[in-house]
């Protein structure tokens, strides 16, 4: 039997590696990051415990790699959604999405997300893992259209935002309700309250606030 191509193994660890990603996003959302160990990870995605250890120094990278993967691809997919924003609104609209894309994804799965940002905060911080730019590619992106003269910087401050909106939603005893930080995140930005997934109960205060001149908010 002739050896496989490298091709054919690049794909096979590909798909190796994603499996394990889904399979540590389903069982975290399912039991929390603590009672969830490696074992069930391997089991779940159907591989060996060891091919773990090949990908990923230890559960709590691997859980970071696999929320960056979730938010990548919930992101993407609402950038993406048609009508894909296109012309001189491309920008609000694009930011907007991206901010009820994040906000919703807490809302959808807060256990899973309480133990990322736990990890973010208490422990190993940022991995600049290929999921994790491919995420900070597309919220660039959204800075980029909507005007910015200093995407790297205002990809930070927005970075910075949506985590700490997404911190206040999830803060155990005392959540902010999502509208109002969506409401505050759209005033941040000057963004009409009917841009992206408006939610069906109107702004917090009964009328949007004015949107602000300029494409991009003043510092």
């Amino acid at each position: 039997m002739s050896p496989r191509r490298a091709s054919v193994n690049e794909e096979m660890r590909r798909r190796s590696r994603e499996r394990l990603l889904q399979a540590t996003v389903e069982l975290v959302a399912e039991r929390g990051y603590e009672a969830t160990t490696l074992g069930d990870i391997a089991d779940h995605a159907g591989a060996a415990r060891g091919l773990i250890s090949y990908y990923f120094p230890g559960k709590r990278q691997l859980l970071q790699s696999a929320v960056h993967r979730l938010m990548h691809r919930t992101l993407a997919a609402a950038q993406e959604r048609p009508p894909v924003p296109a012309g001189p609104g491309a920008g609000p609209e694009l930011m907007a999405r991206s901010i009820d894309a994040i906000l919703g994804l807490a809302a959808e799965q807060p256990v899973l997300m309480r133990a990322h940002m736990a990890g973010l905060l208490q422990y190993e911080g940022f991995i600049q893992c290929a999921e994790q730019q491919r995420l900070a590619a597309l919220l660039r992106g959204a800075v980029v259209a909507f005007g910015s003269a200093d995407p790297d910087t205002d990809y930070r401050v927005l970075r910075a935002l949506l985590m700490g909106a997404v911190v206040a939603q999830l803060l155990p005893g005392a959540p902010m309700p999502p509208g109002r930080l969506r409401a505050e995140l759209f005033a941040r930005y000057g963004l009409a309250w009917e841009l992206g997934v408006p939610p069906g109960d109107p702004p917090p205060g009964g009328t949007p606030r004015p949107v602000m001149p300029g494409p991009w908010p003043q510092r």
